[in-house]
């Protein structure tokens, strides 16, 4: 009885000690308690604090972009003032080619004319008095003082800088004679002008014109082409990237449905950098193996990855119809199972034709064609269509679709 009673005591003063221990636990989960309530409330202020100043940033990016769309029309308006700035400089380059060609035209037919070097000309005095002589029976007798053949002339304008008063004596007239005489023959030497210049060079000029109207709207339409290429480029890069993103996230989903929960794929871009010249990576991992190139698996994992990256683009967009040309060669019974029961998910979405020695996948055929041989060397096609009404007739036909398989196999 003494030993039950120790042995009581003993416990008793173990479950206090316990007690005490829960009791000190208790009280320091309630400080815990206290500090992360502490720290909840102070993470709240902050995430306030932060969601303020994140709207300050967006009103400050919304007044960017209107800064931005503002300084773009501004720029749109300079480049078309500077287009016609061009236009005009251009116009004006050509007037001044004009300028330049007939003052030099004049000259010429000047120095010709005279036989003289305007570049080392002197004035003669004696040529001076004949030409004021000359000059003044023109206006007594009518002539325009702004004939051209006169007012244009350098001779002339240089013999207009000297006074009259420095003209010593009277001019030799002898001299003027000849001079008169050698000018009229050099001018009978000529020959007859050419009329039709000033036609060649309307005719010209207005060439000209036209083609530069042509090379302007050339340069536009250059322009206007690599801005819609660039656009396209960046709606093509746009939807391209977005369906890359669906059938990655597809083509996972439907590799774990055919290889297992365990099963891992990806597709990667070999250069993301330009996507829409890069190449497409895949990259898988059956349950048990490492992640690998599908360019290391065998022949059935290839086919049963290339069926999960086909459905997975069909979840998508899928097409009228889909040839298979003996997809399920390199499957086992079990991989085949796998694939017509994925198959037979999209038979009302698609029609499927498909090029097949499997008894299992001409089973689940609604239609089957084969090539047979019943005399020898002379071989005919076969159709067979297998739908039916029931469950019961449906399996009759399935039977009678692998007796036929059978007989075409042989």
């Amino acid at each position: 009885m003494e030993a039950r009673l120790s042995e009581l005591r003993e416990v008793a003063i173990r479950r206090e000690a316990e007690i005490a221990n829960f009791t000190n636990r208790i009280e320091s989960a309630a400080e815990e308690n206290v500090s992360l309530k502490n720290q909840a409330e102070d993470h709240r202020i902050e995430a306030e604090d932060l969601q303020q100043v994140l709207s300050e940033k967006a009103e400050g990016r919304g007044e960017l972009i209107k800064a931005i769309e503002e300084a773009e029309v501004q720029l749109s308006a300079i480049r078309k003032q500077l287009a016609a700035t061009n236009e005009q400089k251009g116009r004006e380059e050509i007037a001044a080619t004009k300028l330049d060609l007939r003052l030099e035209n004049l000259m010429d037919s000047t120095e010709d004319r005279h036989q003289i070097t305007l570049a080392t000309f002197e004035p003669d005095a004696h040529l001076l008095l004949s030409t004021l002589t000359s000059r003044k029976a023109r206006n007594a007798s009518g002539a325009d003082e702004t004939d051209p053949e006169i007012a244009e002339t350098p001779a002339a304008v240089s013999f207009e800088t000297v006074e009259i008063a420095d003209i010593p004596g009277e001019p030799n007239w002898s001299h003027v004679e000849s001079l008169v005489h050698d000018l009229k023959r050099k001018i009978e030497s000529m020959g007859p002008v050419n009329v039709d210049a000033i036609e060649e060079y309307d005719e010209l000029e207005e060439r000209h014109n036209f083609l530069r109207n042509q090379h302007d709207d050339l340069v536009n339409s250059k322009a206007e082409l690599l801005a819609v290429i660039e656009r396209i480029n960046e709606e093509t890069q746009r939807r391209f990237s977005e369906t890359f993103a669906q059938v990655r996230l597809n083509f996972r989903d439907m590799f774990k449905e055919l290889f297992g929960e365990k099963g891992q794929a990806d597709l990667t871009l070999i250069d993301e950098n330009d996507p829409l010249e890069s190449g497409i990576e895949v990259i898988a991992k059956q349950p048990g193996k490492k992640l690998q190139s599908i360019t290391l698996l065998s022949g059935g994992e290839r086919s049963m990855t290339a069926v999960a990256l086909l459905f997975s683009i069909y979840m998508i967009k899928p097409s009228p119809f889909c040839v298979l040309d003996e997809l399920d060669a390199p499957l086992d019974e079990s991989n085949i199972g796998r694939f017509v029961k994925v198959l037979y998910r999209f038979i009302d979405r698609s029609q499927f034709i498909i090029v097949t020695h499997s008894k299992r996948t001409m089973a689940r055929a609604d239609v089957m064609y084969g090539v047979t041989m019943e005399e020898f060397g002379v071989s005919k096609p076969v159709g067979m269509r297998l739908t039916a009404s029931s469950d019961d007739t449906k399996t009759e036909a399935k039977s009678a679709a692998q007796k036929a398989a059978l007989r075409l196999d042989a």
